[in-house]
């Protein structure tokens, strides 16, 4: 993804009128190769946790550990699924199905929706970050993780998963 896009798609968080609700009950899995980058960059240990997967915790109001200020504050090393927001995932029968949050979910679908090249670059930058995830984390783990609801969200691709 280009840097200008780069850019204005972290202006379109940083302006979002929910202030930081992507990140509030969020329990991004991390697989380990992210671990080691969270901790290399000075994330504590104890904020990760293993409830049937590896993840960040949540403060005592809701929010992600990391979430400082009104935003991520590891924003440039977060997470995949991080990264890939508004796009979710969910894998049946070998098929990889990528959904779309809802606009009232997150305020930068209706952006997404009216920047064709926005919408592409970030939906091909959500799978690269979701593939690496499937490949790196734990079966046992990633059936942990699929079993997380993701409310109000629309199918828009299905991508068959090679062996």
């Amino acid at each position: 993804m280009d840097e200008d896009l780069c850019q204005t798609l972290s202006r379109a968080c940083d302006d979002c009128h929910l202030a930081g609700g992507c990140c509030f009950e969020a329990r991004p899995p991390l697989s380990q190769k992210r671990i080691d980058i969270l901790m290399e960059n000075g994330v504590s240990a104890d904020a990760i946790e293993f409830v049937g997967y590896k993840r960040l915790r949540l403060r005592q109001d809701g929010f992600c550990v990391l979430f400082r200020d009104g935003k991520c504050s590891i924003h440039d090393i977060k997470p995949e699924t991080c990264v890939a927001g508004p796009f979710t995932f969910d894998i049946e029968d070998d098929m990889l199905q990528i959904f779309l949050k809802r606009e009232s979910i997150c305020p930068m679908v209706r952006f997404l929706r009216a920047n064709r090249k926005a919408y592409d670059a970030l939906f091909e930058t959500s799978v690269e970050k979701i593939m690496d995830l499937i490949r790196s984390v734990p079966e046992e783990e990633m059936a942990q993780i699929l079993q997380i609801d993701e409310p109000q969200t629309d199918l828009v691709a299905e991508i068959r998963l090679e062996d």
